[in-house]
């Protein structure tokens, strides 16, 4: 017999992924926890507040990966991070997870094609031209 999937609401189930991600020379892991992020996403706030933890038990990283990727990630513009704290029931103020703030992809490759920009520039002007081209 033929059996019919369930129908899947395309705005609660899926996320999307810009395909300019795959522009910015992001490594896989980089990748994997930039789609974890998305995928926790508020798509009305463009937060989340996964833990360390968390994303490293999705992904299959360690908490101490996911920290190094996370910092590539802001580094490169995707991402900005916030410190949150929480109240603990005896009243003592603790840290919390991250909040992290996706940002909008045009301003990572806008970055991303600055600091090429910038490489090239240093590259020739490291090789004497004048112009800072060749002619």
């Amino acid at each position: 017999m033929f059996r019919r999937w369930p129908k899947r609401d395309p705005n609660k189930h899926y996320y999307l992924v810009p395909n300019e991600v795959f522009n910015l020379g992001l490594s896989s892991h980089e990748i994997a926890v930039y789609n974890y992020l998305l995928r926790c996403e508020d798509r009305r706030t463009y937060q989340c507040h996964p833990s360390y933890r968390t994303i490293g038990r999705a992904v299959h990283l360690s908490e101490n990966t996911v920290r190094k990727y996370v910092a590539g990630l802001e580094e490169k513009g995707l991402i900005r991070t916030e410190p949150s704290t929480i109240t603990t029931k005896d009243g003592r103020v603790r840290n919390g997870s991250l909040i992290y703030n996706i940002r909008p992809i045009q301003e990572a490759l806008e970055q991303n094609y600055q600091r090429q920009f910038r490489q090239a520039e240093e590259m020739w002007s490291g090789r004497g031209c004048k112009s800072g081209w060749p002619s």
